[in-house]
């Protein structure tokens, strides 16, 4: 798949085009995001993703349409088992509900580019060297096993490096000061908790693509296709946290859905790496070839049996159901 540099140029402009609406005119009045302005927009990104593969699929054919439609909704899937822990993280700043909207747009913003950077690493080490999909194979069929077996746990958050690193050397102020990420005090600059909050957003992302990457990959080779995947899923991500109060808690199987997939993929890996390099049996066993229809019903039907299982086991037993609540602490300093 040859995709031009004007394709590219034209794809990224669009998408920085929606992040312009989104933060110039719909957060230009910050407010509190009802459930049904984010069923909206959530709604809206879903389509805007829908009509892109579409667009592929006429374009590119088939394949590549499927590898997209396929790529999206694993890495939407994943996305949403992040958003407990970006709950978590708005708790733990005291973000103010009326700019968690645009916390969140900007630390997802900050980690699409940091996702492009490590999509472009991961196609020029996979252009050369094959094996790596050994490694990534491997990888997620540990993921797997790992979220199989804490799924069931309390997500937490640990400040990493970089959001110490800050603490420690920029001063920080005690309190908000509106959505503003810089303010002076006596003469003094400092950095407000809104700035801190949005690098926590955006690092912690960074942290959860280090088994969505991978496991896009093992849907697909294109560049293109896992960066416009990943855009779109995060695009729609931070709408999808508002409603995730009253809809995603309901999903109690989630991290076991999520297991089977990243194993799916993972085992799906190993067979083309083992293709890759000249294996086609072991012993008399021939290694099979996973097309991309074979991902895409796997991966639709195993998200369909998640959730509609997780629904009837959270109506006959509701005390198995996740406690989330979108925080709405309000601001100490006025804007």
């Amino acid at each position: 798949m040859n995709v031009p540099f004007w394709v590219w140029a034209l794809t990224i402009g669009g998408l920085l085009v929606l992040l312009a609406i989104d933060l110039f005119i719909v957060d230009r009045k910050p407010h509190e995001i009802s459930i049904k302005e984010a069923g909206l927009w959530v709604v809206f990104y879903v389509v805007l993703a829908i009509l892109f593969g579409i667009g592929v699929f006429a374009l590119a054919g088939p394949v590549r349409g499927g590898e997209f439609f396929a790529g999206y909704l694993t890495e939407y899937s994943l996305s949403i088992d992040n958003l407990f822990v970006f709950v978590i993280i708005m708790a733990r700043f005291a973000v103010p509900a009326i700019h968690q909207h645009r916390v969140l747009l900007i630390g997802i913003l900050l980690a699409l580019i940091m996702r492009g950077v490590f999509i472009a690493v991961g196609a020029a080490v996979i252009s050369q060297f094959s094996w790596v999909f050994y490694l990534f194979g491997a990888f997620l069929i540990y993921t797997a096993i790992k979220l199989l077996r804490h799924g069931g746990e309390e997500e937490e958050f640990e400040e990493n490096v970089l959001l110490r690193w800050m603490r420690r050397v920029l001063p920080v102020t005690d309190h908000y000061v509106g959505h503003r990420m810089t303010t002076k005090i006596d003469g003094k600059w400092h950095v407000t908790p809104m700035l801190v909050v949005m690098v926590a957003i955006g690092t912690t992302d960074l942290l959860f693509a280090l088994d969505s990457i991978p496991a896009i990959f093992g849907l697909t080779k294109e560049p293109f296709l896992v960066f416009t995947a990943n855009a779109f899923a995060l695009m729609g991500l931070r709408q999808l946290y508002f409603l995730i109060g009253g809809l995603l808690s309901r999903l109690i199987y989630l991290s076991t859905g999520l297991s089977a997939i990243l194993g799916f993929i993972g085992v799906k890996l190993i067979f083309e790496a083992l293709h890759g390099s000249g294996v086609d049996k072991i012993g008399p066993v021939p290694v099979p070839h996973i097309t991309i229809t074979v991902s895409l019903a796997v991966i639709i039907g195993t998200l369909a049996v998640t959730t509609i299982t997780s629904l009837i086991a959270a109506k006959r037993h509701p005390e198995r159901i996740r406690e989330v609540e979108i925080p709405h602490e309000e601001e100490v300093i006025a804007e």
